[in-house]
């Protein structure tokens, strides 16, 4: 299936304090040179943060990364689990579509999806509350007809309780997850044959429902809040800082003391002016670590790159150790041309 990104692309993305605390955690779990690995799961912060995966949500994580963005978006292509267009603002609907649920009544379920939200997959419903698309195997045969809506799944369903529950949601609602006919969880719909002696005794709801029901936060998306964002793998506490790199050795090249060889080295200052540092950031194709090495190397304002002449483009583009190319590919005299004159 070809996947390509929303035509309709916002201008440009940010974490979140606390998702950023989060990302930047997630990061220390990988060597110093691997931070690439850490790509899904803040693909993944990003489109809980948004709803959907934009085009600048990609850069920006890739930015994060030191990763070219072909790669970022190699990877949120590739994988289903990421939505590439806007979703529902309450909630995205993912109907199995796969032959056991098929058999019980999926394309029900679809037919429901198409009267209530939208006539095609991956289109908004007119209040923009929800979205929807069939999927692949989910995992929940046993419970055949079934749909996950935000973190959990809905199983059981009938187009009557699978209506009820799409009409909950609109409301502003939370309906129960889990079996919608009954079953406690993937028992014999004829009831229990073995183990009947632990019905009796046991919770009203199977143990991924009752946490489910309370939190009450099925359909919230993550914003960052809920866990303290720590790194109990470095052996610290919250907030704890990534470990201090080696020294760099006489073969490896130093982004604060760049060399000569190519081009011609602008002017460079030694630290940014009484106002304060201009927020390099909103150059597009500058994220948090490029903006770090362009303050280490002298580059505080958007009127020194916007004052950069071919050459010193050149000596910017070789200089800038595992961003070569960065400045003239993305235009950055041009864009900083603007920004400097308060675009």
């Amino acid at each position: 299936m070809l996947r390509r990104l929303h035509h309709d692309q916002p201008d440009s993305f940010a974490f979140t304090p606390d998702n950023l605390k989060w990302a930047e955690a997630q990061i220390t779990k990988y060597p110093e040179g691997r931070q690439a690995s850490a790509i899904i799961p803040l693909l993944w912060r990003a489109q809980e943060q948004e709803g959907w995966l934009t085009r600048p949500a990609i850069e920006y994580v890739a930015d994060m990364l030191d990763m070219d963005y072909i790669r970022a978006l190699e990877v949120a292509t590739f994988y289903f689990m990421f939505q590439l267009a806007p979703v529902g603002s309450v909630a995205h609907v993912q109907v199995c579509g796969t032959t056991p649920c098929m058999l019980c009544g999926s394309e029900n379920l679809i037919e429901v999806c198409r009267e209530k939200i939208a006539k095609n997959p991956h289109q908004l419903s007119a209040d923009g509350k929800l979205s929807w698309e069939e999927v692949e195997c989910l995992g929940a045969c046993s419970n055949a007809p079934m749909a996950q809506i935000g973190k959990d799944y809905y199983e059981d369903l009938t187009s009557e309780s699978f209506g009820h529950i799409l009409d909950e949601l609109v409301a502003g609602r939370v309906p129960t997850p889990g079996p919608q006919n009954g079953r406690y969880a993937s028992e014999p719909k004829s009831g229990l044959t073995s183990l009947k002696e632990y019905e009796a005794g046991r919770a009203p709801q199977n143990a991924a429902v009752a946490m489910a029901t309370e939190l009450g936060d099925t359909i919230k998306r993550i914003d960052g809040s809920e866990v303290p964002v720590s790194t109990p793998w470095l052996g610290k506490g919250k907030g704890a800082p990534r470990p201090t790199p080696a020294k760099t050795s006489a073969k490896t090249p130093n982004p604060a003391a760049p060399s000569d060889g190519v081009g011609t080295k602008p002017e460079l200052l030694d630290k940014a002016r009484p106002e304060g540092p201009d927020d390099l950031k909103r150059i597009k194709g500058v994220g948090p670590k490029l903006e770090k090495l362009l303050n280490q190397i002298g580059v505080f304002h958007f009127d020194q790159i916007a004052g950069w002449s071919a050459d010193e483009v050149a000596w910017a583009d070789e200089n800038l150790v595992g961003f070569k190319g960065r400045v003239s590919r993305d235009d950055w005299v041009g864009q900083a041309q603007r920004l400097a004159q308060g675009g």
